[in-house]
């Protein structure tokens, strides 16, 4: 069978398929179907008829197989390359320090090369910027980790102290004093340092008689001036390390006990707090059994009681008043006031002087606002209320600058961008002042020698800055180089973020001041900070961590024995931090005599 169903067959059922009709293509004519059929069908086939097909038969099958097969997957190779690069970049990150140490650094290692050669001449400390200390120390404030900055330092520190320890055996007692001292701030204290402070003390005593001492202490007790080491708490005190049988120092110890006592008394019935602890804490180092003492801390834990409430009220209604918006003026319920309020009732409270930096700093924003809108006038209002509040501020003078700088100021007085505060400032009254649309001229153009003048005191001010100069010496200082950039041009972009940045500066010496033991320095560091950003509410707890470590020198100088000198820390201690818990039990302690 064919699988040709015929045409003619009228009988329903499913039709087969076919393949077509061939009988019209073959060249030798009609052919029975049924027939043999003889040759290839290229021997039937016309030539034009079929193009020549060549068939693979295991093509053909790998093809069908091809067109079945679903199409490749390729995230899991894109996942396994976002692996591999995620664990190269935390290899890098991990291996930073590493790779760091790898890039060079010619600054630092030129600075660190130059420090080495100071040591080496002898050149330990000074004040040109090439002495041993500063070197190191300026490489130790670009790279804090660098170990051979801080073990430079450390041989600075050692070099010092044999330095102190030759002057003492030469017989120079203020220069091995002195010395002493710059070692103690590079060492962070020692044992060593402990004895060749009191071998100075003991050699002090030698070289001065019993009855010149005596004669300094009384004129001194005369004169009022009771503590610091030339007072005559100090001076009779070394009588009495050379001679602890002598009654005339004895008597004249009492002496000055009385008058601390008396001080005390007068500080509390005046309600100053803080002097009032200050003068018992000298009364307990020079004299920890003295009879008055019980009393008289009684009576200041009372006073501080009271004062307490007050204090604590003063600073919340100036904290409300600052997120009210009332920064000063007329009226006693401003933010400038209650902040005043409570520096009046202690004189030394952190919080209150950092409100009224708060205030200065609002000031200032405002100040800056009314420069944008070329209000000269009330610009230089505000700047002026905020410099009697904090003169230093960096913010302040860069604003000060920009108002000097501001083109046209007085002929600008009033903004036309300015609310209307008034009723006669409202548009449409009659006495309201047309705004003046002018546009203001173009700043003054700079000769080049003032360029460059800008640009090297731009350049020493961020040299001086790196060396730890940062408000001393006058004129040399970074603060007054950038101000000194400013007051050539104004609008200098370089000098007034410098300047703004100087807080920045100072915050990060001041930790490396704290890591190293540097307490005198750090202490400098944050009365500067104070100056230059007074409303920056992290100084407050860096005010908390330079008093925990005032503190902890405290301790160590009870538990040697160096009354005089815990007492001094614990009163640098209480200036940063008179809540601190540990003020009192330390006090405790030097009153106690323990």
């Amino acid at each position: 069978m064919n699988g040709r169903r015929d045409q003619h067959d009228g009988s329903s059922g499913r039709t087969e398929p076919t393949l077509g009709d061939f009988d019209p293509v073959d060249p030798a004519g009609p052919r029975d179907p049924l027939g043999p059929a003889t040759g290839s069908p290229r021997d039937w086939l016309p030539a034009e008829t079929l193009p020549p097909i060549r068939v693979d038969p295991g093509h053909q099958h790998a093809s069908a197989r091809a067109r079945r097969r679903p199409p490749p997957r390729r995230w899991p190779w894109l996942l396994a390359l976002a692996l591999v690069l995620a664990a190269i970049l935390l290899a890098v990150w991990l291996s930073q320090e590493q790779l760091r140490g790898m890039v060079p650094r010619t600054g630092l290692n030129d600075m660190l090369t130059r420090a080495d050669s100071a040591l080496k001449d002898g050149r330990l400390d000074g004040h040109d910027g090439n002495s041993a200390r500063e070197l190191y120390q300026a490489a130790y404030a670009l790279e804090p980790d660098n170990d051979r900055a801080r073990a430079g330092l450390r041989q600075v520190g050692m070099a010092e102290l044999s330095q102190a320890d030759a002057a003492l055996r030469a017989g120079h007692l203020d220069q091995a004093e002195q010395t002493l001292g710059v070692a103690r701030e590079l060492l962070g204290g020692g044992n060593d340092v402990d004895r060749l402070a009191q071998s100075i003390t003991r050699a002090r005593a030698a070289t001065v008689s019993a009855e010149d001492l005596v004669s300094q202490a009384q004129q001194a007790l005369t004169d009022g001036k009771l503590s610091g080491p030339d007072g005559a708490g100090a001076l009779y005190g070394r009588v009495l390390a050379a001679d602890p049988d002598n009654a005339v120092a004895a008597h004249g110890l009492d002496k000055v006990g009385a008058a601390l006592a008396d001080q005390a008394d007068h500080a509390l019935a005046a309600d100053d707090t803080a002097s009032a602890a200050a003068r018992i804490d000298q009364l307990a180092a020079l004299l920890p059994h003295y009879g008055e003492l019980p009393a008289l801390r009684a009576a200041l834990g009372q006073a501080q009681a009271k004062q307490g409430g007050a204090l604590a009220d003063a600073l919340k209604h100036g904290d409300d008043a600052l997120r009210a918006g009332r920064i000063s003026g007329a009226g006693d319920d401003t933010a400038l006031a209650y902040f005043q309020q409570a520096l009046a009732l202690d004189p030394d409270n952190a919080q209150a002087r950092a409100g009224l930096g708060q205030v200065a700093q609002a000031l200032v924003v405002q100040a800056n606002a009314a420069l944008d809108g070329n209000d000269a006038a009330q610009a230089g209002q505000l700047l002026d209320e905020a410099a009697a509040l904090a003169p230093k501020s960096a913010d302040l003078a860069a604003a000060r600058a920009r108002l000097r700088d501001l083109p046209a100021a007085g002929k600008h007085p009033r903004s036309a961008s300015r609310v209307a505060s008034t009723p006669s400032e409202q548009p449409g009254h009659p006495a309201a002042e047309p705004a003046d649309d002018t546009p203001p001229p173009p700043p003054p153009v700079l000769t080049p020698e003032q360029t460059a003048q800008v640009a090297q005191l731009v350049a020493r001010a961020r040299t001086a800055a790196t060396n730890g100069q940062i408000m001393m010496p006058p004129g040399d200082s970074a603060y007054d180089l950038y101000r000194n950039a400013l007051a050539i041009d104004g609008n200098n972009l370089a000098a007034r973020q410098g300047l703004q940045d100087l807080p920045n500066v100072v915050s990060h010496q001041l930790d490396q001041a704290l890591a190293s033991g540097q307490l005198a320095e750090a202490t400098k560091l944050a009365s500067e900070l104070s100056d230059l950003a007074p409303g920056d509410a992290g100084q407050l707890a860096l005010r908390q961590r330079l008093g925990d470590a005032w503190l902890d020198q405290a301790e160590r100088q009870l538990n040697q024995d160096d009354r005089a000198g815990a007492a001094q820390s614990l009163a640098q201690a209480r200036k940063l931090a008179p809540d601190q818990t540990r003020v009192q039990a330390i006090a405790g302690r030097l009153q106690g005599g323990h």
